[in-house]
């Protein structure tokens, strides 16, 4: 069994790790961290877990574990690393952005398993990608790879109300949000530097700019991204492309129709879709931010760690209606 310890446990993404490790055949929960909320029932602060376990939240970090997943505040995992005595041999997932980018990295691989799958497979410290990082990467990653990204980039992506995380701010109350909709970070969102790293990695010419408006939904999950270049690809030429870059991605599916956002919500899928009109190529990525985009790609890469199949524990179904 793969004894997993969490940090910052009373979040969404700890909330969702939770979910799923409860139920996962190779893992045992050795403790949640949570300064917070310490000497409490998961289950007061996690509803949806009433009745599925008797853990405790803990004040208390323990290091004798095989994982530490790091579900704290952007620039609190480092500091955790930084004065915590961890052994090499313990494997960390940090879900914030502290290592994602190369010159930060010390050590930690990017861990998009699209992209980095042997190097996980290897590592023992990975780095969780962004949720609207995840989503454009995988849209754009099978056209980098061939050097068919030539022109300016533009991508419209909205996000659900989860993404922002679990502390309220003026833009998270639902009578903000609610039957509402706003650009924030327009051109400057911090998930740009994670995927214009990639891009570079597969296409090192790519100079292009990449116009990015991140959209808040009013909606509680899931990420819609629509991405748009000049290309000469037919739609079965990009369509080609895509299948045969994720021919041994499990949890990418490839769409002849155009989607919607509920066929992701509450899995680890990515859908795109592919659709050329006038000299434009369209690109539709769609995932679950707290899943796909969070902590179903972090058990994603804890399964290929450890040696496990890549799907274990993860084959969510989608909420229909």
């Amino acid at each position: 069994m793969i004894k997993v310890g969490i940090i910052g446990g009373a979040g969404y993404t700890a909330g969702e790790l939770l979910r799923m490790l409860l139920w996962h055949p190779e893992v045992q929960i050795e403790f949640v961290q949570s300064n917070s909320q310490a000497g409490k029932p998961l289950s007061s602060i996690h509803l949806d877990l009433l009745g599925e376990t008797n853990l405790y939240f803990s004040s208390d970090v323990q290091t004798n574990v095989d994982l530490l997943f790091l579900c704290t505040g952007h620039g609190r995992a480092r500091t955790f690393v930084e004065t915590n005595e961890i052994p090499p041999s313990v494997c960390i997932i940090d879900l914030s952005r502290d290592y994602r980018l190369k010159e930060h990295a010390d050590g930690f691989v990017y861990g998009l398993p699209e992209l980095h799958r042997k190097a996980i497979q290897s590592t023992h410290r990975i780095a969780n990608p962004g949720c609207f990082a995840t989503a454009i990467q995988l849209a754009l990653l099978p056209l980098a790879a061939q050097g068919q990204l030539q022109s300016d980039i533009h991508i419209h992506a909205i996000t659900g109300s989860t993404g922002a995380g679990q502390q309220a701010v003026a833009t998270t109350h639902f009578s903000w949000r609610n039957n509402n909709v706003s650009i924030y970070k327009a051109f400057r969102h911090q998930h740009l530097d994670e995927i214009k790293q990639s891009l570079l990695q597969l296409q090192p010419n790519f100079q292009h700019s990449i116009n990015f408006l991140p959209v808040r939904g009013n909606f509680a999950r899931g990420i819609f991204a629509s991405a748009y270049i000049d290309s000469p690809l037919t739609t079965e030429e990009a369509q080609k492309i895509y299948q045969d870059f994720y021919a041994d991605a499990p949890f990418i599916k490839i769409s002849p129709e155009n989607p919607s956002l509920k066929q992701v919500v509450n899995t680890n899928d990515c859908i795109l879709y592919l659709e050329k009109a006038e000299g434009k190529l369209l690109i539709i990525s769609l995932i679950d931010n707290l899943l796909k985009g969070a902590s179903g790609q972090a058990i994603q890469n804890m399964n290929l760690h450890f040696g496990l199949p890549e799907t274990t524990a993860l084959k969510l179904k989608a909420i229909a209606f």
